[in-house]
């Protein structure tokens, strides 16, 4: 499974990398909602969660399924304005006035994203205009909560006062704590933003996408960049432009939008060694399967306390030399035992290391 960006035609001065301080802030509201997703920030989420007035924590609260567990893409409103070449405002300001120069019907379906809904890459349905459509919303926002509800009636009643209220709890944020975030991050993001434009200029955008995350890949045509997600999802440059762009708090979250008639934007985490070599999606499945069948787990005991030929795996477990050949063909397939000759004899053995970091591993895929 993969989310694929059809760039045919893209010319190199239609791709850019630069950070966004909105999208930052909603990376950073993420963090503090969901900390166990980022261990590595404990320090400064327990910071930021306890000086927190209780008046912004509640509304915070109220408003959390805009970045918890769906990161809305109200927060990259440059890559919903009309021509797909916008970028990122260089201040929060710049970045929330971008919010005004995207229609209504753009912004609720933004919005809305907390719903699941199955539109998100094909065209919109006319919330505002449609009854039924409508209805179908509120009914998918009464699954998730009664203040998903009223936030979904609300916004489908008043679009620009939700506006406003997006915009004040953002800059009440900037006032509590990202303010003092903010300017620390940016250097960084700066910093692996340059990294990124030389790679694109000597080197192309194949390597500057593989030092983005080895879980994105360019085809052998250079016209289909694929990210691997547990997620199906497509979209197309067309004629407008592709945004990389940078998160300092967002690791292990490497998220693509690809909303329809939006410019595509691949949102990745820098400096985070977790992600230099993930596995694929297709590996985690290899590995979990390889690892269902209970000969396998016993075949496992045996490997993680030393090596062992299929001889001896055969003896021990009185089954035949072939069919022991045919598990531990589907274990070194998946990855997690190494084999190596010792004079006439072939051992085998666990790899330790791969399956200890199976679960994190799985952790990593499902948030990526």
């Amino acid at each position: 499974m993969s989310v694929s960006i059809d760039i045919t035609g893209l010319a190199p001065e239609r791709i850019d990398v630069v950070p966004s301080p909105l999208a930052e802030l909603g990376t950073a509201l993420h963090a503090l909602s969901e900390p166990a997703h980022h261990p590595g920030l404990q320090g400064w989420t327990t910071s930021v969660s306890a000086r927190l007035e209780p008046c912004l924590a509640d509304r915070l609260s109220e408003a959390d399924f805009l970045w918890r567990t769906t990161f809305s893409d109200v927060f990259m409103p440059f890559a919903g304005v009309p021509g797909q070449r916008t970028l990122p405002g260089a201040t929060l300001t710049e970045d929330l006035d971008l919010l005004d120069k995207l229609s209504d019907e753009q912004f609720v379906d933004a919005a809305l994203e907390f719903t699941c809904q199955l539109s998100y890459g094909s065209p919109g349905h006319g919330r505002l205009s449609d009854p039924r459509t409508r209805e179908r919303a509120l009914d998918l926002a009464a699954a998730r909560g009664a203040h998903q509800v009223r936030f979904t009636q609300r916004l489908l009643d008043d679009p620009p006062t939700m506006r406003a209220w997006f915009r004040e709890l953002m800059e009440d944020c900037d006032e509590a704590f990202f303010a003092d975030t903010w300017p620390r991050l940016q250097h960084q993001l700066a910093a692996d933003a340059r990294h990124k434009k030389e790679l694109l200029r000597h080197k192309g955008l194949r390597e500057a996408l593989t030092s983005v995350s080895a879980a994105v890949s360019v085809d052998e045509s250079g016209r289909t960049i694929s990210v691997d997600k547990v997620v199906e999802g497509r979209t197309v440059t067309a004629h407008g432009g592709l945004v990389l762009l940078p998160t300092s708090l967002g690791w292990p979250h490497l998220m693509v939008l690809h909303r329809h008639d939006w410019q595509p934007v691949i949102h990745y985490p820098v400096a985070s060694p977790g992600l230099a070599s993930p596995p694929s999606v297709e590996q985690l499945t290899r590995r979990m399967s390889a690892l269902a069948h209970p000969m396998r787990i016993r075949l496992c005991r045996h490997l993680a306390r030393g090596p062992y030929t299929t001889g001896e795996l055969a003896d021990a477990h009185g089954i035949s030399a072939p069919e022991i050949s045919r598990h531990l063909s589907v274990l070194k397939k998946a990855g997690l035992i190494t084999t190596r000759r010792h004079g006439r004899y072939v051992q085998h053995q666990l790899d330790l290391s791969a399956v200890s970091r199976l679960g994190g591993d799985f952790i990593e895929g499902v948030l990526r």
